[in-house]
Order: C-alpha cells, then sequence, then structure tokens
C-alpha cells in the first residue's frame, strides 16, 4: 500500500513492486532508483536517481544488444541497431513503466505532482533505467541483464506493437491512412523554465484530438502521442 506524503504519494514498503518487477532490490537502493530530482530538491537536497539511470542506461544497452545479435542471427547491422534504438528509446521505455504501474511508485516534487508526472514519458523511462542500475548494483549483472530482459520481451512478442514502438509516427500515419481517419496533425505547448522545458503534443484526426503525449523535446512528445494513439486505434 502507498500513503499520501504531501501531493507525492510514497510507498511504505516495496512489495508490490518487487513482485512486479520479479526481484527484490534492497530498499534503500529501490527508493533512491525512484527518487526525481525535484522530490530531492524540495525536501532539503536529498539524493535522487540521476547516477543511477546513468548506470542503469549501460546495462539497459548491453543487454538488448546481446539478445538482439543472439536471437536475429540474420538480421544486419543496421537492422540490429535500429531495433536496439527502438527498444532502449524513452517511448519504449516509458510504454515499459505503464505496463508495470510505476508512475504510482515515483518519488515526485509538488511541482511534477502537479503538472502530471507520474505520466510523463520522460520521467517514467529514466527511471525504469534507475531501476536497471538499483539492481545491477544490488543484485549483480546477471540478474540485471534478466531483468532487462522481462522488462521489454512484451514489445518483442507483439511484432505490430514492436514496430509501432520504432517508428510511432509513421505507424500511426498509414493505421489511419487504412482506417480512412486521414492524415494525424500534431498541435505542440511547452511549459517551464527555458533550461527545463516540458513538451506536450497532442495528435489530432480530423481536427479531434485522439491521444497526448508529454516529453522533454517536441520529437519525444510527439512520439510518445503517436504512439498513444496507435494504441487506441488498433484497439479499436
Amino acid at each position: 500500500m502507498a500513503r499520501p506524503t504531501g501531493d507525492a504519494v510514497v510507498p511504505d514498503d516495496f512489495t508490490e513492486l518487487s513482485t512486479v518487477l520479479g526481484l527484490s532490490i534492497a530498499p534503500e537502493l529501490i527508493q533512491l532508483a525512484l527518487t526525481h530530482r525535484s522530490f530531492a530538491y524540495e525536501n532539503g537536497g536529498l539524493a535522487h536517481n540521476e547516477r543511477l539511470e546513468f548506470l542503469g542506461d549501460s546495462i539497459l544497452g548491453q543487454a538488448v544488444t546481446v539478445m538482439l545479435y543472439t536471437e536475429n542471427p540474420d538480421l544486419d547491422e543496421g537492422d540490429l541497431a535500429k531495433r536496439r534504438a527502438s527498444l532502449v528509446s524513452s517511448v519504449a521505455l516509458a510504454e515499459v513503466a505503464r505496463a508495470i504501474g510505476l508512475g504510482k511508485h515515483v518519488r515526485l516534487g509538488r511541482g511534477e505532482e502537479q503538472t502530471g508526472g507520474r505520466d510523463k514519458s520522460s520521467i517514467l523511462a529514466d527511471t525504469v533505467e534507475a531501476i536497471i542500475g538499483a539492481a545491477y548494483l544490488d543484485r549483480g549483472g546477471d540478474e540485471a541483464t534478466a531483468l532487462v530482459l522481462r522488462l521489454i520481451r512484451p514489445l518483442l512478442d507483439n511484432p505490430d506493437r514492436f514496430g509501432a514502438a520504432m517508428d510511432p509516427k509513421t505507424s500511426l500515419q498509414e493505421l489511419s491512412t487504412r482506417l480512412g481517419r486521414g492524415m494525424p496533425s500534431y498541435e505542440i505547448t511547452d511549459s517551464g523554465p527555458d533550461h527545463s522545458k516540458r513538451f506536450q503534443a497532442s495528435v489530432l484526426l480530423t481536427g479531434d484530438v485522439i491521444a497526448t503525449g508529454v516529453g522533454s523535446s517536441k520529437k519525444q512528445a510527439e512520439m510518445a502521442a503517436a504512439l498513444d494513439a496507435w494504441t487506441l486505434l488498433s484497439a479499436k
């Protein structure tokens, strides 16, 4: 269970998250992995998860590279590189985070909480990487690699979904055209100071907003919005 603390939700323990991840990580490390810098700054300059994120990014890349190389002997270097880029992208990692309900566990400052930080693709993706880094420090390379593969396997098991994650804007355009919905268009808004802007993209089809996405760049926000729109249209 979780208890409210101000505007944030802080887990009392990590049993639920450990079950979803398939392994337990030392409480101090998993808490650090879940601590966004906004929470750290608003609570006296606590340690936050960016160093773990840096470590996890490296482990993620290596695990995905070895897996793709081993499991796809017929793919050339270019195809392998494209697949790797899609699997380690913030769009894909944010999707993984949403699938396991990670957002509710993240420790956020009030500002991020009030602007929907629990569903921001960039925050979710960074937290996934931080958790991978924490798993490496606590459980070692083999278990961290196994965690990576468990998290990304659903993307690989759904070829259509995997293709959309590689290039969500093109996939959405093809699907909407096939369904007679016309060409998608995007509207972008931004918020925050110049050094830390947040972008929100809305996807429109025939003038109606189908989905929205957020990111630290216009491109990232558009990709997240396109992926959500593709998912909604595919389900219909």
